[in-house]
């Protein structure tokens, strides 16, 4: 923090045993001119001084004792905390973090389409969409996959985003779920993601959004009759194929032990990189919205702004996935041109539709903890001080407003705030981490001199506010809490798990119903309240209500990242529960 000296800061450098870097230290030394009275002690005792006499011995000898067994205990009480483990301390967390990613991951399971599990938690689920693909103009196997929100509909394109962040979570934090037991919860669910984004880009190296006409029909997956048709992009989609291959990399790192799977992922990934990129390279000078050219229905749903940010998002998870530098020659080659193309609606924000700031997190890391030097400078620094201003840009009123209850508006013109806080709250989580292992308090940014304790306190604010530490004393995830929304906007959760076929009419009675919801969405993170902390619980305001599994993504990442680590006393340096260098275990500098 800035004093109110005009003298200029001192700037010192150290080192990092991680890296061995030298990095500019954060903090800002300023003189300050203090005039201090300084006299010598008296030689005489006070009792002296001030004349005090000494009547009773016996009394005094007991005042002392007691006065140093008060002083003894009150100096033990406050170096308890100091004693404690680490890992017993919550960080400003009074909620049950480990109950609250357990729901919102068992939401995907709610989710999936296919043939169903038999050992799901969610009993009001079963086998649906058995026949997507073959019974449509394609004629392609698309069964499987996860249902978008509350409808029947199964998207791409943040499908394969959500298979992204899920996999990038579990890169970074595997040994967190390890040790609550959500390892194997968390990779199932992102199998049955990979699985099937193989299957999506397979015929032909087309792409697919899976478009039933389902939108004005209130119908569980279970009982669909109606065909299913398949929206077919070709290799000009390059936005939605970047986030697939993406999905895909980044997928492959967490099934990196099964080696068999994770190079299958991998091939795949190259293949569809490969054809991208060529089209890529044909179309420079072209700028289009490539989901308005394939996407069909979908556009009305998830309108792309554009490509580059997609392509370069790819080429990075490439690298991590192979160390093939010629991935990261794009990435970082490119990474600029995406920055330029970034709309001013989209800056600073995390979510399906714009990687950029992720990737400049992702590039931060690489160049904190793997710098590999030339030709790789320039692009690794405007990351990270792009990173440094997107921590700020979280900071400072200046750039983005809060609702009265503190949440974040990185986008307040299209609702569902919950989903972009919930990945601010994980990227700056994510960044303090990294610096906390590099032992910096701090960076700057300006003259703005912010410290991790403030980021950190506004990255546990937003989870908390989803959690119901909100004006209206909500938990806006469904199942957690006391208070929390039973009005969802969802199908499968508004209609009753009888046994009973229900037909598109007799669903919309359960639509416009003022009841409760009959079934739990447990784990669902609705879209959240409006500018003003309100929030109205009702199952026609989907502004309001409906999940979505991108949204949960976020919640997810963000839930791991704020839980506390696993016990450890073999760590040299803080015990995060982050694995710093498994990302790195195929990048080298002779690559």
């Amino acid at each position: 923090m800035a004093g109110s000296s005009n003298s200029a800061p001192v700037s010192s450098i150290h080192t990092s045993s991680e890296t061995g870097r030298l990095l500019p230290s954060a903090t800002k030394c300023n003189s300050k001119e203090i005039d201090l009275d300084v006299s010598l002690p008296s030689p005489y005792s006070k009792s002296y001084l001030f004349e005090l006499v000494i009547t009773d011995k016996t009394h005094y000898r007991r005042f002392l004792y007691i006065s140093l067994t008060l002083a003894f205990v009150v100096l033990a009480l406050g170096l308890v905390p100091h004693f404690l483990p680490q890992n017993n301390r919550h960080h400003g967390h009074s909620k049950n973090l480990t109950l609250a990613l357990n729901q919102a991951i068992t939401f995907f399971d709610a989710q999936k389409s296919g043939s169903y599990p038999t050992n799901s938690p969610i009993s009001f689920r079963g086998s649906s969409g058995l026949q997507d693909g073959n019974s449509s103009n394609i004629h392609a196997d698309l069964v499987g996959g996860f249902y978008d929100s509350g409808n029947n509909i199964k998207f791409t394109f943040p499908a394969a985003y959500t298979i992204t962040l899920l996999s990038w979570s579990v890169v970074e934090y595997h040994r967190k779920y390890a040790d609550i037991g959500e390892l194997e919860h968390i990779k199932d669910v992102i199998k049955w993601g990979s699985d099937y984004l193989l299957k999506v880009g397979s015929a032909g190296n087309d792409t697919k959004n899976q478009v039933p006409n389902d939108i004005n029909c209130w119908q569980r997956p279970e009982d669909m009759r109606y065909k299913r048709p398949v929206s077919v992009c070709n290799e000009t989609a390059s936005d939605l194929a970047g986030e697939i291959v993406a999905a895909l990399s980044a997928a492959s790192i967490v099934f990196k032990q099964e080696n068999e799977y994770s190079q299958r992922l991998i091939k795949k990934a190259e293949q569809i990189y490969e054809i991208t990129a060529k089209e890529d390279r044909i179309h420079r000078a072209i700028t289009y919205t490539t989901i308005d050219a394939c996407g069909g229905e979908a556009r009305k749903f998830y309108r792309s702004s554009g490509y580059k940010d997609e392509l370069v998002w790819a080429a990075t998870w490439l690298f991590f996935a192979t160390g093939n530098h010629a991935f990261l020659d794009y990435a970082t080659t490119n990474f600029a041109a995406a920055a330029d193309d970034e709309t001013t609606t989209d800056k600073g924000i995390f979510y399906w539709n714009n990687k950029l700031a992720a990737n400049a997190v992702l590039f931060t890391r690489l160049r904190f903890f793997r710098d590999l030097g030339f030709p790789y400078e320039k692009a690794l620094g405007l990351s990270t001080n792009m990173t440094d201003q997107l921590m700020c840009s979280y900071l400072s009123k200046q750039n983005f407003n809060r609702t009265p209850g503190g949440l974040i508006l990185l986008s307040p013109g299209t609702g569902g705030p919950l989903q972009f806080a919930a990945t601010a709250s994980f990227l700056s989580k994510l960044y303090i981490d990294y610096l906390t292992l590099l032992r910096r308090s701090s960076w700057n940014y300006t003259n703005d001199g912010f410290s991790l304790e403030m980021l950190q306190s506004f990255s546990t604010s937003q989870i908390n506010y989803i959690l119901g530490d909100n004006p209206r004393k909500m938990s806006y995830m469904v199942g957690f809490g006391d208070h929390y929304p039973t009005h969802v906007h969802h199908r499968s959760a508004s209609i009753p798990w009888d046994g009973q076929y229900h037909s598109c009419a007799e669903g919309d009675r359960w639509l416009h119903s003022q009841d409760r919801n009959p079934n739990i969405l447990l784990g669902a993170m609705v879209a959240g309240p409006d500018q003003f902390d309100d929030f109205s619980d009702e199952r026609e305001k989907t502004w309001f209500t409906e999940p979505s599994i991108a949204g949960n993504a976020g919640l997810v990442a963000a839930l791991i990242a704020h839980h506390d680590p696993p016990r450890s006393s073999a760590s040299n340096g803080p015990n995060l529960g982050l694995d710093i260098v498994g990302i790195f275990e195929k990048v080298h500098l002779d690559s």
